[in-house]
């Protein structure tokens, strides 16, 4: 599984769907929304956890199309089917592999970012906090996005249309979570709510998608 993932990360960054497509929308997504709102900071600060949040869920629709797309192309996704490594297994290091090339950068990078759109410097933690553990479900349901989609020419429209709905609880909760925290509000409901989608994803979305990805290689 370790070899698995190496593997990944290396072609991830080769084919050019690694970190820094995922954080250069990110940082113009960041740059750009002062330009067109203006330099209102109390109206910044209060739109700062949305947007950030926002801007980093698209992100991570950038390079969805591509986790199983190369392995498909090259056969090397029947080869992975037909090996004794559990589908699942294989389907759970594809989304680790988009959470550390795609997710993992943009929770670094999000707290400084935060001061262009005026986050008050108590909401750093809870963005950070939010973003590092909702952005693992953003990759997990992606990668069942992408498995339905796989084989299919030009399925980055219907991968984004197919995953985008089921991204709202996550952005709902990763958002309000950022917010209250930043304005010194209660965060226990947001934070067991957005912390119970996660581990739910991650408990349940590997054995969908590989259920799927079998379907699909037949």
């Amino acid at each position: 599984m370790i070899a698995l993932l190496v593997r990944d990360m290396r072609l991830a960054v080769r084919a050019g769907g690694g970190f820094g497509l995922g954080l250069a929308f990110f940082l113009i997504v960041c740059i750009l929304v002062p330009f067109s709102v203006g330099p209102q900071s109390q109206l910044l600060a209060s739109i700062a956890p949305g947007v950030l949040w926002l801007g980093a869920l698209l992100a991570c629709l950038l390079s969805l199309d591509r986790v199983f797309a190369l392995d498909f192309e090259d056969g090397s996704l029947d080869l992975l089917a037909s090996a004794p490594l559990p589908m699942e297994g294989v389907v759970s290091m594809k989304a680790l592999t988009h959470w550390l090339t795609t997710g993992l950068p943009l929770v670094v990078a999000a707290p400084a970012l935060g001061i262009l759109l005026s986050l008050p410097t108590q909401g750093f933690m809870w963005l950070f906090l939010s973003l590092l553990l909702g952005t693992p479900a953003l990759s997990v349901i992606g990668t069942f996005g992408a498995a339905l989609t796989v084989g299919l020419k030009r399925g980055g429209l219907l991968l984004s249309i197919l995953v985008l709905p089921l991204y709202v609880p996550t952005l709902i909760f990763g958002a309000e979570l950022a917010r209250r925290g930043a304005a010194g509000m209660d965060t226990q409901t947001p934070l067991l709510m957005l912390a119970g989608i996660t581990f739910a994803t991650i408990a349940l979305l590997p054995i969908a998608s590989s259920a799927v990805i079998r379907i699909n290689l037949r």
